[in-house]
């Protein structure tokens, strides 16, 4: 199993590469990086099943417990999150199934399926692969959990 840290690979896709745009002047770098990272892991684990998880565009809950959680963070350019649907886009067309919930961050996805993938094996010994640049997702780390 591999889950996605979307909004982690999609960040670092859009600050490592180049500005690349459509003829349109829609901006794609993030979304390119976002494939590239998708398609060697797809090479490289050859998974029998994939998720990607997104942050939901909503105060979490735990912003609404400690109003100063992540407020002196800047918020990322809007050209970043101008790609976000094009990426769930190619993921849906690829028959990846990626979720979000409000009041959620995508890390929360991605440790809730952490915890369950194990105890839910279709197949035996299944491994979960994490791929992200987060290093929170460390926490995440144990004998079926790889980052």
């Amino acid at each position: 199993l591999i889950v996605i840290d979307s909004n982690s690979v999609i960040h670092r896709a859009f600050h490592a590469l180049p500005v690349l745009s459509r003829k349109n002047g829609e901006q794609v770098n993030a979304v390119y990086g976002f494939l590239l990272v998708f398609f060697k892991a797809l090479k490289d684990f050859h998974p029998d099943f994939i998720a990607a998880a997104f942050d939901y565009p909503a105060p979490t809950f735990r912003s609404k417990i400690y109003k100063e959680y992540k407020a002196k963070r800047p918020p990322a350019p809007k050209e970043l999150y101008q790609q976000i649907p094009r990426v769930k886009y190619f993921l849906e067309a690829l028959g990846v199934s990626f979720f979000e919930k409000e009041g959620f961050e995508g890390d929360d996805i991605i440790g809730t399926i952490a915890r369950l993938a194990p105890k839910k094996q279709v197949l035996p010994k299944m491994e979960t692969i994490i791929l992200s640049g987060d290093m929170d997702a460390l926490q995440l780390v144990d004998d079926n959990t790889k980052i």
